[in-house]
């Protein structure tokens, strides 16, 4: 297959791209920071991963995400209704849906994000979504949850920093349950996904088989790294309170990632399973963070 990829130069981009070559596709990088940007329409899929992130430290403006994430997805989505290309994949997010869940977070969750990068996310599901699609085409909506692999920082590696320096955990006190995603089961995903040509349309979650704790996760850590898992229960009231004061003093530890380290975030990826006839992904939760873990050392 002949597949354009936006977002080529970031995380998911360059892993994805390495594989996909790997595999007998040929794979080519398309920049949407130029004006008259386009893109071969011989092709046979259109991977959307170019994006805004959502920003932790909240400095960004609402405008921004949406001239990203929503405007530029519809003129590209445009111009792929109007090609031969047969597949478009837009990557959007589990936050597009949902900021916090209780229970197991499934495609049929009423969609209600509550910060600019979420609404901008769903704002451009809801374009694709309203739009008239030939028969001869397939719109793959993916919202994946937290990726993780080699090469990738951001909070695992925050976490992996606290563990191998010896600092105790100390929010071990705080009970929870979080879906994660690795690279090698992202990219397993996108090529089964594009290369079946019996799977529909629509909404796909995309996440490991199975959640865990951010406690779990530090005592990976610490295997991994050959030290001692210290975890201590400190009064959560008492470490809430000091994120608030991070978000003050704009200290390491804020409000925001007080609750990307402890909140629970489980994702159902059996939709996608079911449609892919699989029963697990080749990667287990526990295998691919430690995989992650091993590329900080």
């Amino acid at each position: 297959m002949k597949i354009v990829i936006t977002g080529i130069s970031g995380f998911v981009g360059q892993n994805l791209s390495v594989f996909l070559n790997e595999n007998g596709n040929e794979v080519q990088g398309l920049s949407l920071r130029t004006e008259n940007w386009f893109f071969d329409k011989k092709a046979d899929v259109i991977i959307h991963l170019a994006g805004k992130a959502h920003d932790t430290t909240n400095t960004s403006c609402e405008e921004e995400y949406f001239n990203v994430n929503t405007d530029l997805t519809k003129k590209l989505f445009d111009q792929f209704l109007n090609s031969k290309v047969r597949d478009f994949v837009y990557f959007s997010s589990v936050k597009a849906t949902a900021d916090s869940i209780e229970g197991a977070l499934d495609e049929n969750h009423i969609s209600n994000p509550k910060t600019p990068y979420g609404k901008s996310k769903l704002e451009a599901e809801k374009y694709l979504l309203s739009q008239k699609l030939p028969a001869n085409k397939r719109l793959f909506i993916i919202r994946p949850c937290m990726v993780h692999g080699p090469g990738n920082k951001g909070n695992l590696n925050l976490l992996y920093k606290v563990v191998e320096k010896g600092i105790p955990w100390v929010l071990a006190s705080f009970e929870n349950k979080r879906s994660f995603l690795s690279i090698d089961n992202l990219n397993f995903l996108v090529l089964k996904t594009i290369s079946n040509k019996s799977i529909s349309s629509g909404v796909y979650n995309f996440a490991d088989d199975m959640a865990l704790s951010t406690n779990e996760l530090v005592k990976i850590i610490a295997n991994v790294s050959g030290k001692n898992e210290k975890l201590w229960k400190v009064n959560a009231n008492l470490i809430s309170g000091m994120a608030k004061m991070g978000d003050v003093l704009k200290l390491p530890l804020n409000s925001e990632r007080l609750k990307k380290l402890t909140e629970s975030y489980v994702v159902c990826n059996s939709k996608i399973l079911k449609a892919l006839e699989i029963k697990s992904l080749p990667v287990s939760s526990r295998e691919g963070l430690a995989k992650t873990i091993k590329s900080f050392q």
